[in-house]
């Protein structure tokens, strides 16, 4: 059975003390942090850029996993990749044609790269691109705002995906996005995924250790 890692989106912290928030999920058990860099265009919503992360990267040694929900992102891998960001993943939608060349493009900077799908994009989009990805994600809501509900139709992608990555023989983190809570997360790991993003179910909670433990082990 694959590593499960518990990847909390740090979307869903207290901005104004981002720093110790970094600390404290990192001591609370986390395994990579999930960064969600949104532009206000590609998604209707705006988050940060480069140097929140910049600034954000002395307090955890954790993997920083940044999410690029952003308009043309090759023109800004390169200074997500200089702020200390450990995986940079993309979207299909934002990409198209040029997806193939940007995840190069990524991991040409010593960082590992991942392609990202919306639930209204079929697995088949990322078909051609999957053997240079070291991630795969599935968002499991329409990227743009946290505390959606999930999408359980996004269940059947997760089994093509894990199918999918299976075929290449590679070691391929599956991860998933978007309304993921203790009540939803056996049926994602059972369906394949096991990179479990989670915001506000995690930080919510008073006892985060135990919310990330309980996702990790369900």
């Amino acid at each position: 059975m694959r590593q499960i890692k518990i990847a909390p989106s740090m979307l869903s912290a207290d901005f104004s003390k981002f720093g110790e928030e970094t600390v404290a999920i990192t001591k609370s058990g986390a395994d990579l942090l999930h960064l969600d860099v949104m532009d206000g265009s590609f998604v209707k919503n705006i988050s940060f850029g480069p140097k929140f992360i910049k600034d954000a990267r002395p307090y955890s040694d954790l993997m920083f996993d940044a999410h690029l929900m952003i308009v043309n992102p090759w023109n800004y891998i390169e200074r997500f990749a200089e702020a200390g960001a450990d995986m940079i993943t993309v979207h299909y939608e934002a990409c198209k044609d040029r997806l193939k060349d940007t995840l190069k493009a990524i991991k040409s900077l010593g960082v590992k790269c991942g392609a990202v799908i919306n639930p209204d994009t079929e697995v088949s989009a990322v078909k051609d691109v999957i053997e240079d990805c070291d991630m795969l994600l599935l968002m499991s809501v329409f990227p743009g705002f946290g505390g959606q509900k999930f999408i359980p139709e996004v269940l059947p992608k997760i089994e093509q995906a894990a199918r999918l990555i299976e075929s290449t023989g590679k070691d391929i983190d599956l991860e998933i996005d978007g309304g993921i809570t203790a009540e939803n997360v056996a049926e994602v790991k059972k369906a394949g995924a096991n990179v479990i993003v989670a915001g506000s179910t995690v930080f919510k909670e008073k006892d985060r250790a135990a919310i990330i433990r309980k996702l990790r082990e369900i």
